[in-house]
């Protein structure tokens, strides 16, 4: 799984805020596939999608999307 951000700053209270939440993620650069005004984005664990998303909407985490890699490219998640 993975979050796409908008800006940097938001990137990196994400990344502090799901640490923080125990949450295994990597940090890297946004897929060409996906559009976004941040050339950061966060790699989860799908098992984690639930808690990933009530973070980002109780904390107001500013984000492009939540993105499923499949063959190909990635699919947008809509929650």
């Amino acid at each position: 799984m993975l979050i796409a951000f908008d800006s940097t700053q938001q990137a990196l209270r994400a990344e502090m805020l799901l640490e923080y939440a125990d949450i295994e993620i990597d940090i890297c650069p946004t897929p060409k596939e996906i559009t976004a005004g941040c050339a950061l984005s966060i790699h989860f664990p799908e098992d984690e999608l639930t808690k990933v998303h009530q973070i980002i909407v109780n904390e107001h985490v500013e984000i492009r999307g939540l993105f499923r890699q499949v063959e190909g490219g990635y699919n947008q998640i809509h929650m």
